[in-house]
């Protein structure tokens, strides 16, 4: 009978500190050009009613014609690829003239088709740390894999990605996805998540993860400005499902900025990443980051801004 009490308490135990999603609660997508991320409907367990995010603004897909975009102020290789929807590396790879650590405004950057082969180039990545991916089911029957990327390199990175491969149980790979950030730099002696979403796939599988690109940001570089956070406030649901993170940026003459949250649990594992940005100048900021996994017991925040 006692042993049977405690199996109880064990089931209550863990089912109290795994999230699973009540309705299919994903992370926000990766950037568009304007800045704005497909919202996700937080669970909050709690009575408080939290504000919505605002609506995203819509994109049109490109054409997969391969055409040329002309270099825009504040644009980065990283930041384009997610744009056009391929692969930073096959980017760099179009336009091997092109130093993506050194691009001009005005300059044209060839946008390859996705179906035609390219000769990559060779461009060492910046030797960043990453983790194994961490993956979790949807209940509409895909996954989102997240990596967490550690720069201890003593530079600034940007356009950093990874690809992520999904094998099953006998070793043949189902699906492989290339990873983005949520921002466009990585901090020296900090970490984000590189993230992925695979669409009709089943939760029995295993993932790998190689760095695929991570270009080192030029001193006094003018395309990002400096910014921190202040009177940052973290509040935990009270199942550590969800965490409501509020706070103001601390920025002059950018217009544009945002604040990223990745949450992790008590293994240090990322279970979910949410990205705010300032729709018209305001500094104050307040996101809601639910998990996708078991409870949240931290909360990390990166800020960036342009001018």
């Amino acid at each position: 009978m006692a042993a049977a009490f405690e199996i109880i308490l064990l089931l209550l135990f863990f089912g109290l500190t795994a999230c699973a999603p009540q309705a299919d609660v994903e992370p926000l997508r990766a950037p568009t050009s304007a800045g704005s991320l497909q919202p996700y409907q937080s669970p909050v367990p709690s009575e408080i009613s939290l504000p919505p995010t605002p609506a995203p603004t819509e994109i049109p897909l490109p054409s997969p014609t391969p055409h040329l975009y002309k270099i825009a102020k504040g644009d980065t290789m990283g930041g384009i690829a997610l744009n056009f929807g391929i692969s930073t590396e096959a980017l760099i790879a179009a336009n091997p003239d092109i130093s993506p650590s050194a691009m001009s405004v005005g300059q044209e950057l060839r946008i390859p088709d996705d179906d035609v082969p390219l000769v990559l180039a060779t461009v060492e990545p910046l030797p960043l740390e990453i983790a194994s991916p961490d993956c979790y089911p949807t209940l509409s029957g895909g996954i989102w894999c997240f990596i967490s990327v550690y720069n201890g390199t003593g530079e600034i990175a940007e356009s950093v990605s990874a690809e992520i491969s999904l094998y099953d149980s006998e070793g043949k790979r189902l699906a492989k996805k290339t990873a983005f950030p949520l921002v466009d730099q990585l901090p020296a002696d900090e970490r984000f998540a590189l993230l992925a979403f695979f669409p009709d796939t089943s939760a029995n599988v295993t993932a790998y993860a190689i760095l695929l690109t991570a270009l080192p940001v030029p001193a006094e570089d003018v395309r990002y400005l400096p910014a921190s956070l202040r009177n940052v406030l973290t509040k935990l649901a009270w199942d550590g499902c969800s965490a409501e993170i509020s706070g103001e940026v601390d920025v002059e003459d950018a217009s544009r900025f945002w604040v990223v949250a990745t949450a992790y649990d008590a293994t240090g594992k990322i279970v979910g990443a949410r990205r705010w940005e300032s729709v018209s100048g305001e500094k104050v900021f307040d996101l809601t980051v639910a998990s996708l996994g078991h409870a949240i017991e931290s909360v990390e925040l990166i800020v960036e801004a342009k001018p």
